[in-house]
């Protein structure tokens, strides 16, 4: 393929943007080359603006569940466009949607909606301290949270494709309130409880982790997690903001069994917009201002036009509950493929996925934790991603995060997808 002005445009950027995107696992540092620009986006596809049409596994990082433009949600937004874009004072449509989204998820009352899923988790966590009265938090190594300070401790994806998981900017007060665990690893969490107890506000965790690979919880973990976290008066926070409204209508919680004390939402609520919200019950959420002292604010949240598309996305999520069964479907026909592909191949390879999710290791080693997800060949994820780009199949450009299948992607889409796998020659000489 041809991505002459792709690269052009990445040099034009680069004078003006820092490395050059707004983002840093969008730079291709991780893989080599440079990053594709797009131009547009419809259903399953993307289209560059060198012209070529691209099978999209991202989704935008896991929000466009329907598939890009989709119908519904672009009208939503026209519609409230017309009418103005912010008004910074209440609007019926922020009632509608929290109605809608407390209606589908268990074990919440009440929800507060702000501009993206770093704010809902900086929010949870302040949240939990006021509510509390204690100052420590618990993460998980490989678990991202968004860029707050108190979260860039052994941080996932991006922070660790740029080996820089505690970074520079991030003062040491901060980084002794946050205590480090290892994911499916109950008793790393006892250690740090018995070491610090009457100290630990919350444990936060990706229920279903998507930052290191997609990394499923065992049961025995996550159990243990809640029980630990109920006896020792320990708030536990969910970040749903990948898993919220796409595992299913009620996200992890629901699929897991498991009931949070707070819960982190975004990507799907907005359907695609910048957006978040974090929800609990009644007597938690009482302590948010103006109703309580724990002060959070924003001019943008509530904003008229990502409600009015979180609206239309979460209407359809919970009227066609088969979506979800339908993306999982999807998302096992395209698994039992690349196991197929892989085979044949004569190298090390894990294959983790849960519900629509799904990550490629090159690894001997089964993927559970930040550290065996960091065992994989590099090099061999390299020519992989290269090799099904040059295909046309647009894959996280990164070892460390998890694909993001969407419904309108077709079955032919997932063969010929496998199939590019197929033909790839994986070895690195």
């Amino acid at each position: 393929m041809i991505y002459q002005r792709s690269s052009a445009l990445f040099a034009e950027a680069k004078k003006y943007i820092p490395g050059g995107v707004n983002s840093p696992v969008r730079a291709f540092k991780a893989v080599g080359g440079d990053p594709i620009f797009v131009k547009e986006a419809k259903g399953a596809y993307l289209y560059d603006e060198d012209g070529n049409r691209l099978i999209d596994y991202i989704a935008s990082w896991g929000p466009m569940i329907l598939g890009h433009a989709h119908e519904p949600v672009v009208q939503a937004v026209i519609e409230k466009t017309k009418k103005g874009t912010s008004f910074g004072m209440p609007t019926e449509i922020e009632t509608e949607l929290a109605q809608l989204a407390v209606s589908m998820v268990p074990n919440i009352d009440k929800i507060r909606f702000v501009n993206s899923g770093t704010e809902a988790c900086m929010s949870a966590v302040r949240l939990a301290r006021g509510y509390t009265g204690k100052d420590k938090i618990i993460k998980f190594a490989g678990c991202y949270h968004g860029h707050s300070d108190s979260f860039l401790i052994q941080a996932g994806s991006g922070a660790v494709t740029f080996g820089s998981p505690n970074s520079p900017g991030v003062t040491q007060g901060t980084a002794r309130d946050t205590l480090l665990a290892d994911y499916n690893n109950l008793e790393s969490v006892r250690t740090l409880v018995e070491a610090n107890r009457g100290a630990i506000a919350a444990v936060i965790i990706e229920p279903v982790a998507g930052n290191m690979g997609c990394i499923p919880p065992t049961d025995k973990f996550i159990q243990g997690l809640r029980t630990l976290c109920t006896a020792e008066n320990i708030l536990l926070i969910f970040d749903e903001v990948m898993t919220g409204f796409r595992l299913a209508r009620g996200g992890a919680q629901e699929v897991l069994g498991i009931d949070a004390d707070i819960v982190t939402f975004g990507k799907v609520i907005g359907g695609g917009l910048p957006v978040g919200a974090f929800a609990a019950n009644a007597e938690i959420m009482a302590h948010l201002a103006p109703e309580g002292p724990v002060y959070q604010a924003g001019t943008l949240s509530g904003n008229p036009l990502a409600m009015g598309a979180g609206l239309a996305m979460l209407t359809e999520l919970n009227e066609r509950p088969e979506i979800f069964e339908s993306l999982e479907e999807k998302t096992i026909h395209l698994h039992e493929g690349f196991d197929n592909a892989l085979k044949k191949k004569g190298l090390p390879y894990q294959i983790n996925r849960f519900g629509s999710m799904l990550s490629v290791h090159f690894t001997d080693t089964p993927v559970v934790d930040f550290a065996t997800s960091a065992k994989g060949n590099n090099a061999t994820f390299k020519r992989y991603f290269h090799g099904m780009l040059e295909q046309g199949v647009y894959l996280p450009p990164s070892a460390f995060e998890s694909y993001f299948l969407n419904d309108a992607l077709s079955y032919s889409d997932l063969d010929e997808t496998i199939a590019a796998l197929d033909r790839l020659d994986l070895r690195v000489v």
